[in-house]
């Protein structure tokens, strides 16, 4: 069977800066920080205490209350964006094949706020098992993907992605080669993370991987800025729907991209540090492009996985100016996590779709919060600092990182017929 051709039909978004796909638009290109004071646990003794939370967003109007009760918040993130995005899609429910459409979604880290409230109050009793029968099923990294092939009926492939903060970028992948390969007509795919918890801020906190910067959250979130001190944690999710181009083109879809590239790699080095070289780095962005059959010359607009950690800026752009040399002085390279904070196993998805929106709209979203050079970042490179930038954009790459050395990176294009 020949290599199909993959498209992008529905996009959806419930991030830290906007609760549907125009909200995060509007965030992203006007540059706004969505961290603020932590709201859901009282911080009062942590190190870090501000985080980019979700706001201002009623479960209840999506989710029916008693079926929100079963559900870990990073699920309900989950419905809630894919029901946007496939309704963007415009896929007709009736009629589609459903034997050939799948979910592949993604969470870092699961159901973890379940995992806590069950074991705390175990731990709080007198020894006596009291757990709800709902405190597995609400916890598991895969049910997300479960619930969502069971409420549209999807019964193509269906399983979850775990690999830490490249999550949602492999499930992207997966679901970009299943398609290509003949395995399913259309994929929704995506990921959501919802760890704003004891748990999570503690765990970062002790790695000293959190900013600490409580006197200015707005600001914490600095990439490639010399006085960066750690990323701020976010919560959220984006969904897209993948589909095969004549498929799509048969019932008259709208079309934002094509999916090109995917590229997959490991460090091989550390369990949660980079390799210093950036090596792993390097080699998805080479391995995608190779997939995707087109030069470094021809990528416009990088969104980094740039988290604003000391170590782990400096070793992306080293992988960058390896891999495009010269040709890295003409792209814009930006990163969104500068406004939305990092997502974990959510952050591809929402990346992936600033890339999307960025070709669509031929605007380059800022890295926001530069205050100060870096000495250790070639002052030529456009890292887009502060404001949005205009420009036509044909490819478009995405980069994200995990801890276990999980690299991934897929590469986005303008639709052409």
């Amino acid at each position: 069977m020949p290599i199909r051709r993959v498209v992008v039909t529905g996009l959806g978004a419930v991030t830290p800066i906007g609760n549907n796909l125009q909200e995060y638009w509007n965030g992203l290109s006007n540059g706004v920080s969505g961290a603020a004071p932590v709201t859901q646990f009282d911080v009062s003794k942590f190190k870090t205490k501000f985080a980019c939370e979700v706001k201002n967003l009623d479960v209840l109007q999506f989710i029916d209350k008693k079926e929100a009760r079963r559900m870990d918040r990073y699920t309900q993130f989950a419905l809630i964006t894919s029901d946007e995005a496939v309704k963007d899609s415009g896929l007709n429910l009736e009629t589609v094949n459903k034997d050939r459409v799948g979910v592949i979604w993604g969470s870092g880290i699961g159901g973890l706020k379940t995992f806590l409230d069950e074991v705390t109050a175990f731990a709080k009793g007198d020894g006596t098992p009291r757990f709800s029968p709902f405190f597995i099923p609400m916890m598991i990294a895969d049910i997300a993907a479960g619930l969502l092939s069971i409420k549209y009926g999807f019964r193509g492939p269906n399983f979850a992605v775990v690999s830490a903060c490249a999550t949602s970028t492999n499930a992207i992948g997966d679901a970009f080669m299943y398609i290509q390969s003949g395995r399913a007509d259309a994929i929704l795919t995506g990921g959501s993370e919802a760890v704003v918890n004891e748990a999570a801020m503690g765990g970062f906190n002790s790695m000293k991987a959190l900013s600490e910067r409580n006197d200015s959250p707005e600001t914490a979130s600095r990439p490639f800025d010399a006085n960066r001190d750690g990323f701020v944690l976010g919560e959220g999710a984006g969904a897209l729907i993948l589909e095969e181009y004549e498929h799509a083109k048969a019932r008259g879809a709208k079309i934002y991209a094509e999916v090109v590239g995917y590229g997959a790699t490991a460090d091989a080095y550390h369990m949660t540090a980079p390799h210093p070289e950036g090596l792993g780095a390097a080699n998805v962005m080479r391995v995608a492009l190779a997939d995707a059959g087109i030069q470094p010359s021809e990528i416009d607009y990088i969104n980094v996985h740039g988290t604003s950690t000391p170590l782990g800026d400096p070793q992306e752009i080293k992988a960058i100016q390896t891999v495009f040399g010269e040709d890295a002085y003409k792209l814009n390279i930006s990163s969104t996590k500068s406004m939305t904070g990092h997502l974990l196993g959510g952050a591809g998805a929402i990346e992936a779709i600033a890339c999307i929106l960025a070709i669509t709209k031929g605007i380059i979203p800022p890295t926001i919060n530069h205050f100060a050079d870096d000495p250790a970042f070639d002052p030529k490179l456009n890292l887009t600092f502060n404001k949005a930038q205009h420009r036509e954009v044909k490819y478009a790459l995405s980069n994200t990182f995990g801890f276990g050395g999980h690299n991934a990176s897929v590469i986005l294009k303008k639709f052409e017929e």
